[in-house]
């Protein structure tokens, strides 16, 4: 395995450590003290537009700027550093986030215009969300209750969602929706919900234990009406049974970034712990010294296996079980990492104004988002003995 980086990408990482260091770490450390998202007006966000986020990989002139665009290896790099100073932060940042993908690779010329235009130069901090998770299907995304009716040339849309990402902030929301629960994924649709439109809301902001940066929001559909157009990749594309297949494009593609920010957890907690040993003066102490070298050790091992899921992504190759693999594997050994942190820490990691209890609370989202740990397991084990997932 090549995983061998360009000078851009090698540019970008040593920018990213001071701006992770100097801007990202503090922001982030001052929202989970004040237990809040970021507010939308916070100059950081501004900052982020002068620096160049928030903007979309779609050019108009041609899809995707592929001559351009950062390989999935060097992406899951940066994704790793960012979540170094704070991953809540790296998901609070504008951009048309996790649909993006979805929407470049099955929307229609039209609705690209529509909705990655406005981020390709932002007059403003702009963001978009993927609603997915619902009170009663979480991991089982093909559990989706929120009903999608035909009516005339548009659609009615009615149900709830929860813990949303960037929901209240956002332009535009890609709801997946189902016109017939009874079918399961085969009646999956995806469609353009627009911020403002009548029935959408109201959203509530969750209160969670940890990644508190970022906004993680619940909404309800009520009665809401979207025209045809808004149908990512109109009819025709439902008839080939691509619904449901949006859904999990978006989360094979997601997960090894959620791998690489649990490695990025880790290894601030592996150097917290470094750093506490040294000050303290106990790297003469052998159980002290073996419990830093296994978590390093993990932390190593659970970067290659996301490095390769990533690296097989970009040979356009299957990764559906190293993708499952990745995740699964580096929440754990973030969870561990800062669990023995706290512990060599002792009493003192335990303030709240520590960053490994911070480490330590953030950890247990990665085990959680897009796909808890047991159904990466049961992916993999499906998988692996030749049954459907």
């Amino acid at each position: 395995m090549d995983f061998q980086l360009d000078q851009e990408t090698r540019d970008s990482l040593e920018a990213l450590k001071v701006w992770g260091r100097d801007v990202v770490r503090p922001v982030g450390l001052e929202a989970d003290r004040q237990a809040r998202p970021i507010p939308v007006d916070d100059p950081y966000f501004d900052l982020c537009l002068e620096r160049g986020d928030g903007r979309t990989h779609w050019r108009p002139e041609g899809g995707a700027k592929s001559d351009k665009r950062r390989s999935t290896l060097s992406r899951l790099l940066l994704s790793e550093e960012f979540a170094y100073w704070d991953r809540a932060v790296m998901i609070a940042n504008p951009g048309p986030g996790l649909p993006e993908l979805s929407v470049i690779g099955g929307g229609t010329e039209e609705q690209k215009e529509r909705f990655l235009l406005p981020f390709v130069n932002p007059d403003r901090p702009r963001w978009a969300c993927f609603a997915m998770t619902e009170p009663g299907a979480g991991s089982d995304a093909a559990a989706i209750a929120t009903k999608a009716q035909k009516d005339g040339d548009g659609w009615i849309l009615n149900g709830a969602k929860c813990f949303i990402g960037s929901a209240s902030r956002s332009d535009w929301i890609l709801v997946q929706a189902t016109v017939d629960i009874t079918k399961g994924r085969a009646a999956q649709r995806a469609f353009f919900v627009e911020q403002g439109v009548e029935g959408l809301g109201p959203f509530k902001v969750e209160k969670k234990m940890g990644l508190k940066a970022y906004e993680s929001a619940s909404f309800s559909l009520e009665n809401v009406r979207v025209p045809a157009a808004n149908l990512l990749g109109g009819e025709d594309r439902y008839e080939k049974k691509a619904g449901f297949k949006t859904a999990m494009s978006t989360f094979n593609a997601g997960r090894p970034v959620i791998a690489a920010n649990a490695v990025g957890i880790a290894r601030a907690a592996l150097d917290e712990m470094i750093r506490f040993a040294r000050q303290h003066d106990l790297l003469g102490d052998n159980r002290v010294r073996d419990r830093i070298e296994a978590i390093s050790r993990k932390v190593r091992m659970a970067r290659l296996v996301c490095l390769r899921a990533g690296q097989l992504a970009d040979e356009q190759r299957p990764n559906i079980v190293e993708a499952s693999m990745s995740k699964a594997l580096a929440a754990e050994v973030a969870q561990e990492a800062t669990s023995h942190g706290l512990e060599l820490i002792g009493i003192a990691g335990g303030r709240g104004d520590h960053l490994i209890e911070k480490l330590y609370r953030d950890a247990k989202a990665m085990d959680i988002v897009e796909g808890t740990g047991q159904i990466q397991r049961m992916i993999i084990a499906r998988s692996l003995v030749g049954l459907p997932r």
